[in-house]
This record gives C-alpha cells, sequence and structure tokens, in this order.
C-alpha cells in the first residue's frame, strides 16, 4: 500500500488535537509532570518556562513561550499542539506534511538515504526521514532541531540531541493511528510517548483547509488586549 495520501483531521472532532493544556497522553498536570524523567537539567529548564498552560502557567507579562512572538513553532510543536487539518502528499522520493498551524510543510525523505551526520545547521523542523516498515506503517525519524522551540505547549525543554519518532500507521482507508516518542537524553532519563495510537480521519478531497498563521501585528494586538483584561484596575492597585 505505502500511502497516506489524503487530507486528515483528528477524530472524532477536528479540535481534538488542540492539545493546549499538553499532548493527550501526557498533559501537564501534578500528576502527569510527577512522571516525566527529566533529568537535573531537563526539570531546571523545565521550571525557566513560563507558560500559559499547565503546570508552569504564568501572568502574561511572565510569560516567555517563544510562539507567542511569533517564532515558528517547531517541530514536534507542530503535531504536538493544535493539530488541526494536515494534508499529506508523497512522491517517489518525499512525504510532505502540510499543516493548517501556521500554513506550514515538512518534508520527509523516504529515498533510502541516511541522516546526515553531523548535522550543522540546526532547523526549526528539524531533518526527517521516513521507512515503510510494511505496507501501512511508516517510520519517521527527525533530529537537527533548533533548541529555542518548545516540544510541547506547556513548555517541555529539548536539546540538539532530540530525536523524534513518529509512526504512522494506516488502519484502514479512512483512519490513521500517530504514535510520537521523544528521545533527548540531556533532558529526559528515558524516552517519553506524548501520543499513542492518536487518531486522524481522513477528509473529502475537496476539503478547503483553513489559513492560520501566527502573525505578528494581530498577536501583538491579542496579547496586548489580553494584558488589559488581566491587569488590576487602577483603585484595586491602591488598595
Amino acid at each position: 500500500m505505502h500511502d497516506l495520501s489524503g487530507i486528515w483531521e483528528p477524530v472524532p472532532r477536528y479540535r481534538d488535537g488542540v492539545f493546549a493544556s499538553g499532548p493527550r497522553d501526557m498533559p501537564s498536570d501534578p500528576a502527569h509532570e510527577a512522571m516525566m524523567p527529566y533529568t537535573p537539567m531537563g526539570k531546571q529548564a523545565m521550571l525557566s518556562h513560563k507558560t500559559g498552560f499547565g503546570t508552569n502557567i504564568a501572568p502574561i507579562a511572565e510569560i516567555n513561550d517563544p510562539f507567542d512572538t511569533c517564532d515558528p513553532i517547531g517541530f514536534p510543536r507542530i503535531i504536538l499542539f493544535n493539530l488541526r487539518a494536515v494534508q499529506i502528499v508523497q512522491t517517489p522520493k518525499q512525504v510532505l506534511m502540510m499543516y493548517q498551524n501556521t500554513r506550514t510543510f515538512r518534508t520527509i525523505w523516504t529515498d533510502g538515504r541516511s541522516m546526515p551526520n553531523p548535522i550543522t545547521e540546526p532547523r526549526w523542523f528539524g531533518y526527517s526521514i521516513g521507512k515503510w516498515t510494511d505496507p501501512t506503517t511508516l517510520v519517521v525519524t527527525t533530529t537537527g532541531l533548533d533548541e529555542s522551540t518548545w516540544i510541547d505547549n506547556v513548555g517541555r525543554p529539548h536539546s540538539d540531541q532530540l530525536v523524534v519518532e513518529e509512526t504512522y500507521h494506516r488502519i484502514d482507508q479512512f483512519n490513521i493511528d500517530l504514535t510520537v516518542k521523544i528521545t533527548d537524553p540531556v533532558m529526559y532519563t528515558q524516552p517519553w510517548y506524548p501520543l499513542k495510537n492518536f487518531r486522524l480521519g481522513m477528509n473529502a478531497d475537496d476539503f478547503d483547509i483553513r489559513e492560520m498563521i501566527c502573525a505578528v501585528s494581530q498577536q501583538a494586538l491579542f496579547n496586548q488586549l489580553l494584558k488589559n483584561t488581566t491587569d488590576p484596575a487602577p483603585d484595586t492597585e491602591k488598595k
């Protein structure tokens, strides 16, 4: 089969991939944070990230999320936060992932090449190589990722040693299961899984993917409006 082509969205609801408070299988709450296999460096890096959601939630003036200033969302965050519509296009040598979120794309090489060693140019979305392990399963390995990005929306950190493994298993004509494995020996003592068998369903081939772009001017206006609604009133401050 070797075919993932189509326009896909989370099922049963298209918003099931929002993951504002962390990816489905490892959200940011006290119970799951206690399970996270941080190294001491990883824990320190995590605590330095001030977020809008999760256990590190902070006042808006203190949030240091790079995506809030419209830096590229990066990988794997593109699939672990606001995973909405994604169109998969295949060529003889590549699988192209075209995302609704930030209207960006990734290239996954499937021509049998090896990972460059060393990778001298870190990328927002890394360098990805895919291998078909059976007719319905594509395993993608991505590394060479820019350290300034966050793994997810709740600030999980990574180093330049991060390796992300995605497994796309086509269940049938209309469904794909996605599993994501995170390995980073600098930040984590062992691999962990933000998603396991997350279901994506096929849309009609005439489905129109919406525009969803982080625009600097609009983000700045949103941040200011939000700040104005959360700042204490002047008479309250005096008290």
